[in-house]
């Protein structure tokens, strides 16, 4: 059975995803808030690359961009936001559509690990960035869900 990565279509079309995800919520009036202070110019690329590890290919984020360590960071010390959390996973629904992404059971597992990954490891660290430890690694998502470290 190929990987989640490959039957995604790839860098490519995980790129596709990514690019139609931050245009949803770009255009979100409670997401769009994460972005207010600006972003990285490859910001859909380095995603793309994120989740392209994370769900199977190859390590470009990790060898290119960073560690699990440093995006938890990026995303920690904004205390509790559960509305932007529920708000930007129904932007992956769409953003799911979107790209093409319309049939099960892929459209589902990619849901599920968007879901997991932004209520659990993009949301544990409300109070400060500096409470992340500095040993995280890359979560990896398969078909049967999260795989053991």
């Amino acid at each position: 059975m190929p990987s989640v990565y490959e039957a995604a279509g790839g860098t490519a079309g995980l790129t596709r995803l990514a690019a139609a995800w931050h245009a949803r919520v770009l255009a979100d009036e409670v997401v769009s808030h994460a972005f207010s202070h600006g972003y990285h110019p490859e910001h859909t690329a380095r995603l793309a690359d994120y989740w392209a590890e994370a769900l199977g290919g190859p390590a470009a984020y990790t060898s290119q961009h960073g560690d699990e360590t440093t995006v938890v960071r990026m995303h920690s010390g904004n205390g509790p936001h559960e509305e932007m959390d529920r708000r930007a996973i129904a932007c992956f629904d769409a953003a799911l559509t979107d790209a093409g992404f319309t049939t099960d059971p892929l459209r589902q597992v990619l849901h599920d690990y968007f879901a997991w990954a932004t209520t659990t490891t993009m949301n544990r660290y409300h109070r400060s960035p500096d409470d992340v430890p500095a040993d995280l690694a890359l979560p990896r998502w398969s078909w049967d869900g999260l795989e053991h470290q």
